[in-house]
């Protein structure tokens, strides 16, 4: 396919900036290298902090996750009801509509035929819109957010792979520092 452009861009490890965990390929060469100088413990201690690290971010992912998966259907009822107002638009009757107040409190609603939509933008920020404005913005929200979601779950992906490169890291230096032990006895 020659417009494909997906082929010629090579696809980022981590878009959050998450660092890669190297792995420990020769321990021993590693353990006695100047830095490190047999050192298991301080190593031990590093890797930990690293899976911790690798902890948080995971948090902080997941967090964003929740908030994309709930923003998406939001947005997408919002979609639905502004083309429903459309086909209203011209009607002489009242759009009788249920809506949420507050948590499991619903209420009854009377639209009139209408033109115009006010949509929350968030920081306590509403704005009215024309029919079609309200709907391509909403749209172009919805396409951000999945986007957006695609780039946390490659993340959280991302991340998977590096909490196990570092439990394997953390598991031969361990194995290591036991052999060191049993060499010494």
């Amino acid at each position: 396919m020659e417009g494909d452009s997906s082929k010629d861009v090579p696809k980022k490890k981590s878009y959050a900036g998450i660092p890669e965990a190297e792995f420990l390929e020769d321990v021993d060469k590693y353990m006695d290298s100047p830095a490190v100088n047999g050192d298991a413990e301080g190593v031990l201690k590093k890797l930990e902090e690293q899976h911790n690290k690798y902890k948080f971010m995971e948090f902080n992912l997941m967090s964003k996750r929740r908030r994309l998966k709930t923003q998406i259907p939001d947005l997408e009822k919002s979609v639905d009801m502004i083309e429903t107002l459309k086909k209203h638009q011209n009607s002489s009757e009242d759009l009788k509509t249920n809506y949420l107040l507050a948590d499991q409190v619903y209420m009854t609603a009377l639209i009139p035929p209408t033109d115009k939509v006010c949509l929350w933008l968030g920081a306590n920020v509403m704005l009215e819109y024309d029919l079609e404005e309200a709907m391509k913005l909403l749209n172009k929200n919805i396409d951000a957010a999945k986007e957006h979601l695609s780039f946390v779950e490659h993340d959280l992906d991302f991340l998977r792979d590096q909490f196990t490169t570092t439990e394997v890291n953390m598991a031969r230096v361990y194995n290591w520092n036991v052999k060191k032990r049993q060499a010494k006895h």
